[in-house]
């Protein structure tokens, strides 16, 4: 395989953080948006271009299917190998919503064969996989595919059954099997499967396409961005540089990215992914609150919240309504908050941000893993490591408090 192929395939990798924009001024030949950093409290946002951003969101390929199709080929392993069940064994969602009264009765019923590649195609057909785009010709033969940023940023709530039900845009889909499903690609090495397969379920790498190195970091929401300055676990900008970098560099669809900082130049294709778009698409990210916690104990999140207050000495860094020390612009070196450096020195800053605090627990979507590597795999996970950390004394009655704090945001 010619070098330049394998750059692309590994470029193969889907959307990851649909979460951060562009501002600096090197940024000018892929950064279109002025002024794109968290909404003001008392600005109010379009209703037009929020409904044109949600149909951005959950529809545009931004002509990806030149990659996904035309070079990963991946058309043909799911027309031939992906049943509903496999679809949804690897974390694919489907929407009730567009599917037919007829057709629900059907899947009641037991009618409908979930083990037939044919029947995936037909939800293909009627739009109904969450993130995935297919164009299905008038004998019923997928012809091409393309992925949105609804795949990795959207689940559904399983109303009707696991993996099928409303959706529910800016979730992280902590189910989705990105690696796994990249490595169905024909076009792809032994190898390349293997480092994708590797990934495992709510886990991405979104540079391993520019250093061929595999450090797959959890999927982060894209809700609750509207007064955060700065998203992605690094820091590296705001909302719509990230919604251009994944765009252009992870969905791979038509645009330009560019950012010395990291080395990237990348053109694909005619200008798809266009400033409109992006102004449109962060506004409806801007209009995904984060979700109302209720599987909490209330009492101990009170006096859990005097912990991080307090003893725990949360607030230090967690700051502000967001809960977050970058909207003051700063970051943290690895060493400041013990984690694995590696990550960080992919990116332009090098650093880590402060975490926004928002819908850390909504139980069965959203229970962990947290840390931009998945490391800490519960709520209480993430206490020991600041308690060990820090030095901290806390009580088990303290900590078990503390969690529950976290539960309730």
């Amino acid at each position: 395989m010619k070098r330049s192929t394998d750059r692309g395939i590994r470029r193969a990798a889907i959307v990851v953080a649909v979460a951060a924009i562009a501002g600096l001024a090197a940024f000018a030949s892929c950064s279109p948006l002025a002024g794109s950093g968290p909404s003001s409290a008392g600005s109010a946002l379009d209703p037009a271009l929020v409904a044109q951003g949600k149909s951005t969101f959950r529809y545009d390929t931004y002509g990806d299917e030149t990659f996904w199709t035309d070079t990963l080929r991946m058309q043909e392993p799911i027309a031939s190998a992906v049943s509903p069940k496999t679809a949804l064994s690897v974390g694919l969602k489907v929407d009730m919503d567009t599917l037919p009264a007829s057709l629900v009765a059907d899947i009641k019923a037991g009618r409908v064969n979930l083990d037939d590649p044919a029947t995936t195609v037909a939800l293909l057909k009627l739009g109904a996989v969450v993130g995935v785009v297919g164009q299905v010709d008038a004998n019923n033969r997928l012809t091409r595919v393309g992925i949105t940023c609804a795949l990795c940023h959207s689940t559904v709530d399983d109303a009707f059954a696991p993996g099928i039900g409303h959706r529910l845009d800016g979730w992280p889909n902590r189910t989705l099997n990105v690696g796994a499903i990249i490595a169905l690609s024909p076009a792809l090495t032994a190898q390349q499967k293997s480092v994708y397969s590797s990934w495992g379920p709510g886990m991405y790498d979104p540079r391993f396409n520019f250093d061929g190195k595999s450090m797959p970091v959890v999927i982060p929401p894209a809700f609750g961005l509207r007064h955060v300055a700065k998203e992605i676990y690094t820091g590296d900008d705001t909302v719509s540089y990230w919604n251009l970098y994944v765009g252009v560099t992870q969905m791979h669809g038509h645009g330009t990215f560019v950012d010395p900082r990291i080395g990237a130049s990348v053109h694909n294709g005619p200008e798809n992914l266009n400033a409109a778009k992006l102004a449109a698409l962060r506004a409806y990210q801007f209009s995904l609150e984060k979700p109302t916690a209720t599987a909490f104990d209330a009492a101990a999140a009170a006096r859990g919240q005097a912990v991080f207050t307090g003893a725990g000495g949360c607030s230090g860094c967690h700051v502000g309504a967001e809960l977050t020390d970058v909207n003051s612009g700063k970051l943290h070196a690895a060493s400041e908050v013990g984690q694995d450096p590696a990550y960080a020195q992919r990116s332009a800053t090098k650093l880590y941000r402060t975490t926004p605090l928002r819908g850390l627990y909504h139980p069965p979507e959203l229970v962990g893993p947290y840390f931009h590597d998945g490391h800490a795999k519960t709520l209480a996970d993430v206490v020991d490591h600041y308690v060990t950390k820090r030095g901290l004394s806390l009580t088990p009655q303290q900590k078990s408090d503390l969690v529950e704090y976290l539960k309730s945001l």
